[in-house]
């Protein structure tokens, strides 16, 4: 029999959606399969009576006290012992259930883990793994932002549990691991990218190389697909927070094609092959410019004097298209100022330029 434990109370909008997906889980897999709804057993019994869910294969586990998305997470766990989150952790760790699984606060669920059911023996911190859809084949990103510093042996470990992952879950017979970088050279990166370079291609794994940016959309590079993609948690959610953002931007293309299409919509489905052409050759541009802008943001974080000048600000939103406040979320995790006057000055320049090529082009 195999337990799986759910914490009933994490979410937007537990324990209605929790619930819910117990019960579509329960009538796709095995009948060895039991879920563990754990949290507020009042509140679980009321949805299950109101969804009509079957109480076969379903236990109710107990537990008071709920982490809220905005509770501290290491402060949580300490304070909140018998949270659905620490409660759902303990039957982990004392064998009563095989798992643990939660949409709630993912920093208190990270600390909690680390906590109660500890590391495995050689690695020396979590990961969030996060599958990225590509064109190809899902690729496996890791870390997702649990750690936004990381040492060349920490992500060294982060590519260990990315292999295991993508051989034991995604059924990859051998996973084959990228080291995200600024470029494909060996002697590209900061100290710890280049140290981690030297380790992974010592560790017996089967290790690519650098990948860029722009590789990950595609699920390869000049040297072949890869499974696995390793990098710090800074990198990886600033990676995973733009990529969030390709699904509009590809609904859009498929709207501005359709009509300019004009007539010819009707017939899109025969158009098929070359509409994938079309997305993926945006694919193609959209992972190279994010690759690039980010070249530009990470040089331009490096400088001494603590502080983004409003021309590279400016040149980041003009020409690679990252917004402003995400530039500045950026540089704030890194300690660095955003030069706000520099950028309004810039973009007024611009304006200045746009208004006199106007004038110019209405002379005559």
């Amino acid at each position: 029999m195999i337990r799986v434990a759910i914490d009933a109370m994490g979410g937007d909008h537990a324990p209605a959606a929790p619930v819910a997906g117990a019960a579509l889980a329960l009538a796709e897999v095995g009948d060895d399969v039991v879920v563990q709804l754990v949290g507020r057993s009042a509140a679980i019994e009321a949805e299950l009576a109101s969804q009509g869910v079957a109480r076969t294969r379903i236990e109710v586990v107990e537990a008071p006290e709920t982490v809220g998305m905005g509770d501290k997470p290491l402060q949580a766990v300490r304070t909140k012992r018998q949270s659905s989150i620490a409660v759902g952790l303990t039957l982990q760790r004392d064998g009563r259930s095989d798992a643990f699984i939660s949409a709630g606060n993912t920093g208190a669920v990270m600390a909690a883990s680390t906590l109660i059911l500890r590391l495995y023996p050689g690695f020396e911190r979590p990961a969030i793994g996060i599958p990225f859809p590509t064109v190809g084949k899902p690729v496996l990103v890791l870390d997702g932002g649990a750690n936004v510093d990381c040492s060349p042996q920490e992500l060294v470990g982060f590519a260990h549990l990315g292999v295991l992952y993508a051989r034991d879950v995604m059924d990859r017979s051998a996973p084959a691991v990228g080291l995200l970088n600024i470029g494909e050279e060996e002697e590209k990166g900061n100290a710890a990218t280049k140290e981690a370079h030297r380790l992974l291609a010592a560790s017996g794994l089967s290790f690519i190389g650098n990948i860029e940016g722009r590789d990950i959309v595609l699920g390869s590079c000049d040297r072949g697909p890869f499974d696995v993609v390793v990098c710090d948690g800074f990198v990886g959610n600033v990676l995973l927070k733009f990529y969030e953002s390709t699904g509009k931007l590809f609904h859009r293309l498929v709207d501005d094609l359709a009509r300019a299409m004009g007539e010819a919509y009707p017939e899109l489905p025969k158009a098929q092959e070359r509409v994938t052409q079309v997305l993926k050759q945006e694919e193609e541009r959209f992972a190279e410019t994010l690759s690039n802008g980010m070249k530009v943001l990470e040089g331009a974080l490096t400088r001494e004097d603590r502080m983004l000048d409003g021309g590279t600000v400016f040149q980041l939103y003009d020409a690679f298209g990252f917004p402003v406040d995400l530039t500045a979320d950026i540089a704030r995790e890194r300690g660095v100022r955003v030069d706000y006057a520099g950028f309004e000055a810039a973009m007024g320049q611009q304006r200045e330029r746009a208004r006199a090529a106007s004038k110019f082009g209405t002379q005559g």
